[in-house]
């Protein structure tokens, strides 16, 4: 069975473009249908997701088996995480837990069965609806497109600061689909949007069914999961490309 994907009727392009370009991003609650965002979020939560970890310490990004990760000694762990400490006092770096989406699907791989939501999404975030959708809210002539990639935070994961912007990506747009129930923000996993003097001008947090949308270059971060939240934060992100 195919995942139907709809936009809130209510959402007026009209409306939503001067806002966008005031502030150069939007929080957007309610996006999808109720029932298809159900289906996302349960896919999501599935034992067959093939997630990864995937890290920056003091190096390049590296992915790494998540069963392995998991697996680690109690030395080893310690040596990851104080090397992840030093990093993250100076630099960028981040750990969570990934799934490729578009890498996949552009290789000819789908998996269907209870991912097929979460595929869904690729198709729907590439179609004319919601290509016309975002060029009608950010004024965008040229040919675009969209990648995507589920993420899951778990307690100690994080984001640290960056602006997305990356040579010959063509990226023009960064995107946030969440889809974790009943998540708070004292929990951590909040976007945080920082301003030229190192603040917070801005957070949201991962309401369920909302798109977050943001103009690159833009200083953002992704707080410290605590090691209390009870559930993962669970997304589907990505940008928003020129061809």
């Amino acid at each position: 069975m195919t995942t139907s994907i709809h936009l809130d009727p209510g959402l007026d392009p009209r409306q939503l473009a001067p806002v966008l370009a005031q502030f150069g991003r939007l929080h957007l609650p309610g996006v999808f249908d109720p029932g298809s965002a159900v289906a996302i979020a349960q896919a999501l939560a599935a034992p067959q997701v093939p997630w990864i970890k995937t890290w920056r310490t003091l190096g390049a990004s590296l992915d790494g088996s998540l069963e392995a990760f998991d697996s680690l000694t109690p030395e080893n762990r310690a040596a990851f995480d104080a090397e992840m400490k030093a990093a993250a006092r100076g630099g960028f770096c981040f750990l969570f837990d990934a799934w490729r989406v578009s890498k996949d699907i552009e290789a000819g791989q789908r998996r269907g069965g209870a991912l097929e939501p979460i595929e869904a999404v690729y198709d729907f975030l590439n179609s004319e609806t919601f290509l016309t959708f975002i060029r009608r809210i950010t004024g965008e002539t040229r040919e675009i497109f969209c990648d995507a990639m589920a993420s899951r935070y778990r307690p100690g994961d994080f984001l640290a600061a960056h602006d997305d912007a990356v040579s010959g990506q063509r990226r023009l747009w960064a995107y946030v689909l969440n889809f974790t129930p009943g998540w708070r923000a004292d929990w951590g996993g909040v976007l945080n949007f920082l301003d030229e003097d190192g603040h917070v001008a801005e957070g949201y947090s991962p309401v369920f069914n909302a798109l977050n949308l943001f103009s690159i270059p833009t200083p953002h971060a992704v707080s410290y999961v605590a090691p209390y939240a009870p559930s993962p934060r669970l997304s589907i992100t990505g940008w928003v490309r020129a061809r």
